[in-house]
């Protein structure tokens, strides 16, 4: 499940009231909205015709200011200006410390505990910490701990509301990005598309070699059965000379010329 995707469905109670909650109703739910366990976007809320209205009182300014911080600001923002904001109880101050990380861990992937204890005002490493480990409880981000390093190594986190004025920024990012991510496919397609040729024409070599390694066997073959025929042929042939001979031999032996007889019988 995506960080922070049920985080609207725990605002929607306090919609539902502020439908007919106006002056101090309104700034009372403020309080309650941002007091409240779970309850980290306030976008829907601010939008409000009755909300807005707030801004037109000078005794009830502060809390649209407040609910303002609590929507895109940090604990930072509050330090600068609680001069002119209501004071926060310990779950407001809390629930602003988790939003200012999450403010932060969107910027910066690796969050080293020395600007955390900065920006949140925390007296130890062991209760920032906490502190971290609370948010990661509560689905507003993830990542880890390094104690060794001493820095949080953001994974992922959820997205805050946006402060107007700043959407024509993100639009830009985004289509910074897009770019950047349509080159890489490109280049990752140009890639593919080299190493499958490579391996077409390796594939095609290989096939080439193996036919001219079998026509050499081939041919080595052909030659070894040529010879082995050869000599088969003239030993026969000497053999069958041989024989003639010795034949020739036993007829010379046996002849008795005719003139010889003829004078033995004178």
């Amino acid at each position: 499940m995506e960080l922070g995707s049920n985080f609207a469905a725990k605002l929607e109670p306090f919609l539902l009231m502020s439908k007919s909650a106006k002056g101090a109703a309104a700034a009372k739910l403020i309080q309650d909205a941002t007091s409240a366990p779970g309850v980290f976007v306030f976008a829907e809320l601010l939008e409000l015709p009755n909300i807005q209205e707030l801004g037109k009182s000078e005794t009830h300014e502060k809390f649209l200011s407040l609910l303002q911080l609590f929507s895109y600001k940090t604990y930072q923002d509050y330090l600068k200006h609680k001069d002119v904001l209501p004071p926060l109880n310990n779950a407001q101050t809390i629930k602003l410390k988790h939003l200012s990380i999450v403010s932060m861990a969107a910027e910066k992937r690796i969050l080293p505990y020395s600007e955390l204890l900065s920006a949140l005002d925390m007296p130890t490493v062991r209760e920032l910490e906490d502190l971290i480990i609370d948010a990661i409880y509560l689905d507003m981000l993830r990542g880890k701990l390094d104690q060794k390093e001493g820095q949080f190594e953001v994974e992922y986190t959820m997205g805050r509301d946006l402060e107007p004025g700043k959407i024509e920024s993100v639009l830009a990012s985004l289509k910074d990005w897009a770019a950047t991510t349509s080159a890489v496919l490109a280049t990752l397609d140009k890639k593919i598309a080299d190493v499958s040729k490579s391996a077409a024409s390796n594939k095609k070599m290989t096939e080439r070699h193996e036919q001219q390694v079998q026509a050499v066997l081939k041919e080595v073959k052909d030659k070894e059965s040529n010879s082995s025929a050869g000599k088969s042929g003239l030993g026969g042939m000497m053999m069958n000379t041989r024989k003639a001979l010795e034949r020739g031999d036993r007829m010379d032996v046996d002849y008795e010329p005719s003139e010889g007889k003829g004078k033995n019988r004178k």
